[in-house]
């Protein structure tokens, strides 16, 4: 069988999350291009598709599909009845799957037993498991309530875009904003029910457990840039991107709750759909359209107050500052507001308990308007005064 016509039958068939793939860990091909051969007579260098031959599955790799395969049958039928299966059996089979996984490939861990071990063994093998059976090992943490696993999870990439509306409704019953905030730092695609779930969430009016942690990382993460703002062995350079960094960061973190902090991953992401946030936020009742509106003008102000707070792209590759890569931009900020606008204009106007917050805002908009046109009349000048010294 050719490589083409095993391709063509594997898209043919129709496997589910309870029928263990044929292919679940990613094939090294580079060991097998050297084996192939053309099929049949001598290829015709004008034709573009060139049948070829000898392709097959390495022995390592073979031994570790079936590897794959057998652990996602045996978790799958244990998953059936989780009255009798339980978490301590759960983590011992986990842990005998991951440990064959990396003798297979021969990677070493560095630690042989004790606490956080099986965190280790996803880390360092997590890859090799392959979507179906990271999902169902993601089922099961969650399953369990083994939150450091389902965040190692996360974080690390090995939950597919298919497991997060599943996830995204278990955490926010679960009421675990952390793992949450994870979701929308590291998922590359956030549909509209999963948008929505969050935004009600954090949005809400009620206390969010589990968000200490989140508060700690920005305060670390401002702290840690003041620090290096004023450290004397910087070079001028480096002191120069330190000091944006820690007003930036003063910015983000002063004056946000825990449940702000996490929105803030959410409007900085990169894979945020407007159209789907447009449809997400439309979907929002009176209190939490309130929230999301502070939540805006606040950012605005700020920006009104420090507009020498710019995006520090080099802070988090240089000085090790990644919360900078998580601050909303302004002219993003404004886009979202004019989304909100749009969306709810009719319901904004009719009810007067928005009103005193939008004229707060049209205010703010209104001087950063004129600000603008005043600074681009300077800039249109000053550029032309450059082109005339050049050509002189």
């Amino acid at each position: 069988m050719t490589l083409l016509e095993l391709i063509t039958k594997a898209v043919a068939s129709t496997q589910t999350l309870a029928t263990p793939p044929d292919y679940p860990v990613v094939l090294d091909p580079y060991s097998v291009f050297p084996t192939l051969n053309p099929k049949g007579i001598e290829p015709n260098a004008l034709t573009l598709p060139i049948p070829v031959t000898g392709w097959q599955i390495s022995q390592p790799d073979s031994e570790l599909i079936d590897l794959c395969k057998n652990f996602f049958v045996e978790l799958g039928e244990k998953l059936k009845n989780t009255n009798s299966f339980r978490k301590g059996e759960f983590l011992r089979i986990l842990d005998k799957f991951l440990e064959n996984t990396r003798e297979k490939i021969g990677i070493p861990i560095g630690v042989a037993s004790g606490d956080g071990y099986t965190r280790v063994l996803v880390e360092k093998v997590g890859f090799f498991m392959g979507k179906e059976v990271s999902a169902l090992v993601l089922e099961a943490c969650v399953t369990f309530e083994i939150w450091e696993l389902v965040e190692t999870l996360i974080v690390n990439g090995f939950v597919g875009n298919s497991c997060y509306p599943n996830l995204v409704r278990r955490l926010v019953s679960k009421e675990r904003s952390d793992l949450l905030s994870h979701c929308v730092k590291h998922a590359s695609d956030l549909g509209l029910l999963e948008l929505h779930l969050i935004l009600k969430y954090f949005l809400s009016s009620q206390r969010h457990a589990n968000l200490i942690n989140v508060r700690k990382e920005w305060e670390a993460q401002a702290l840690l840039a003041i620090d290096k703002a004023t450290d004397k062995n910087f070079s001028r350079k480096k002191a120069a991107v330190a000091k944006e960094a820690s007003v930036l960061l003063m910015l983000s973190h002063d004056g946000f709750s825990s449940s702000e902090l996490c929105l803030h991953y959410l409007l900085a992401s990169a894979n945020l759909d407007e159209v789907v946030l447009s449809s997400a936020i439309s979907k929002l009742n009176g209190k939490e359209m309130m929230s999301l509106i502070q939540y805006l003008g606040k950012w605005l102000k700020k920006y009104e107050r420090f507009p020498q707070a710019v995006p520090c792209p080099k802070a988090s590759s240089t000085l090790g500052l990644k919360a900078c890569d998580w601050v909303p931009k302004l002219e993003d900020l404004v886009k979202y507001l004019g989304i909100v606008l749009d969306e709810n204009f009719s319901t904004l106007v009719l009810h007067p308990e928005f009103h005193e917050e939008l004229r707060s805002i049209e205010k703010i908009v209104s001087s950063s308007a004129l600000e603008a046109r005043f600074s681009c009349s300077v800039a249109c000048v000053a550029e032309k005064l450059k082109i005339e010294v050049q050509g002189s």
